[in-house]
């Protein structure tokens, strides 16, 4: 746990990256399945990450991103988009992975299935979206966790324009809009917000011990 700690300690909303220094295959492999791993309410994984470093796409996404230096300079820029628009597939196709995953009759699932779709499909389309999204960012947040082990930074960021992204990246196609975007590489030297120290509440503005 402390070694836990200490990868939060360290980790840090990098703002100014060092274009020159690209995250290796193996390390950005580690980071994607920590992505998969993740966990997500049911299991569904209702979200889609689009690993992106195409300069000339990026170059277009900058000033969608408010002209943030980070989605050019970065290594890797991870999207993280949620389903806006699902029925019965996203169920169905995660207990036939059940199936095929575990051996499973899938008989023995019908009764779990229905269980899903009445809570899930009758859901108004803003809601749906809401829940994606929570989804997508419990995933964002493990692909920092598994970075900052390999100590390789990163910045979640919500300073962009969904609506734009999803233009560009063709993505209301596909019943996908995006939510969060994650820059990941490696600090620049000359960035002095690795320098400052973490402002958090305090343990008693904080928790509440009932």
């Amino acid at each position: 746990m402390s070694t836990t700690l200490e990868n939060l300690n360290w980790r840090y909303a990098t703002k100014k990256f060092d274009a020159d220094k690209k995250i290796s295959s193996q390390d950005l492999d580690t980071i994607l399945k920590a992505i998969q791993l993740s966990p997500s309410s049911y299991g569904l994984q209702p979200y889609h990450i689009l690993v992106i470093t195409d300069e000339a796409l990026r170059k277009e996404l900058q000033p969608a991103s408010w002209n943030q230096s980070q989605i050019v300079d970065a290594s890797h820029l991870l999207v993280f988009a949620a389903k806006s628009e699902f029925g019965s597939e996203l169920i169905d196709d995660y207990l036939q992975n059940v199936v095929d995953t575990r051996g499973v009759n899938p008989e023995n699932l019908k009764g779990y299935g229905d269980f899903m779709k009445s809570k899930l499909l009758d859901l108004p389309n803003n809601i749906k979206t809401t829940w994606t999204s929570r989804q997508a960012y419990i995933a964002a947040q493990s692909a920092m966790l598994a970075a900052a082990e390999l100590k390789i930074d990163t910045c979640p960021m919500e300073g962009f324009e969904p609506a734009k992204y999803d233009e560009i990246l063709g993505l209301k196609d596909k019943g996908l809009t995006s939510v969060v975007v994650l820059t990941v590489g490696y600090r620049s030297e000359e960035d002095d917000t690795q320098n400052y120290p973490k402002v958090r509440k305090s343990n008693k503005e904080l928790f509440t011990h009932i």
